[in-house]
């Protein structure tokens, strides 16, 4: 079987090897080989704006006065230690109490588990055709109705005020 084989020259001759210089390849004319191809070159990079180079520069002296706090000992702002806000001292307090910290992180899992399950759920059904809808009509009567009984007149308000407050204490154990 006779096949047709052009042959490629293994070595590259000095007339066409070139080399980079200030990061551009110089060019070649297109007579300088029928090997050749010639590569345009890219054109130079945008000139920077003005205000990219102020936030270069509010950057770099950002960096250089952190860099003199820290070499006289002293705490750039940005690195000075805040105080924790109150919910996380009470949380972090609260934790430290705890006896059966696996029993809680147990629960915390199970719960991110069963949010994810419901989310899952509720995604199926949204997608189902009729649901969704009847759904929504279902929602927007029960809050007719929740209005309608519990903030119709004042004494219906406080009283639901006052049943707020009541699961609020027995919640939270205070009184």
């Amino acid at each position: 079987m006779a096949s047709s084989t052009t042959s490629i020259p293994r070595s590259i001759s000095s007339a066409s090897s070139s080399t980079i210089v200030d990061g551009r390849a110089p060019r070649q004319s297109a007579t300088a080989s029928s090997q050749c191809v010639t590569i345009p070159s890219l054109s130079p990079p945008p000139v920077q704006s003005q205000s990219r180079s102020w936030k270069a520069t509010t950057y770099c002296r950002k960096i250089a006065r952190n860099v003199a706090a820290m070499a006289t000992g002293e705490a750039p702002a940005e690195l000075a230690v805040a105080e924790l806000p109150e919910i996380v001292k009470t949380i972090q307090e609260t934790w430290d109490k705890v006896e059966d910290k696996y029993a809680v992180s147990s629960l915390a899992v199970a719960g991110a588990v069963a949010l994810w399950g419901s989310a899952g759920m509720l995604s199926a059904i949204d997608r189902l055709p009729l649901v969704p809808g009847v759904l929504e009509l279902v929602g927007i009567g029960y809050t007719g109705w929740f209005a309608y009984q519990n903030l119709r007149s004042k004494r219906d308000r406080e009283a639901l005020i006052q049943k707020i407050k009541d699961t609020y204490n027995d919640i939270i154990g205070s009184n």
